[in-house]
């Protein structure tokens, strides 16, 4: 059995990687969003009615490229799969590894989504890479 390729980047350490779903045509779409890693699988959160979430939904095929905050890409794209994750522990882990990663800024972030009470309706999505 052949091992994946081993990836030009670790998702785990960049501050920004670009997310690439895929429309139902198959047009490409990527956006800049943070990342963290807990085992083997990477983990990123967004709005529950986003149109990442949807696409994901629809298509579990994405791509992953460390980027800047603007979503300048970086560095080679490696191919993964996602899915949605509704585990109540998994989601508790990936909130902690964010805490860890991002600081101050995932604080910030958290207590504005409280306040607009779209903390609730946060989507949690897992990514392996193949």
């Amino acid at each position: 059995m052949m091992q994946p390729a081993k990836p030009s980047f670790d998702p785990g350490r960049e501050r920004y990687v670009s997310l690439a779903t895929f429309r139902r045509n198959g047009e490409e779409v990527a956006t800049p969003v943070w990342i963290v890693q807990s085992g083997e699988r990477y983990y990123v959160f967004s709005a529950g009615d986003a149109g990442k979430v949807k696409r994901i939904r629809n298509d579990s095929r994405v791509r992953l490229a460390a980027c800047d905050v603007r979503g300048s890409v970086k560095s080679d794209w490696i191919e993964a799969e996602a899915r949605m994750v509704t585990d109540p522990a998994v989601i508790a882990r990936a909130q902690k590894a964010m805490r860890t990663k991002y600081g101050i800024q995932m604080l910030v972030v958290d207590a504005g989504a409280k306040l607009t009470g779209r903390i609730g309706k946060r989507a949690y999505v897992e990514i392996a890479v193949r």
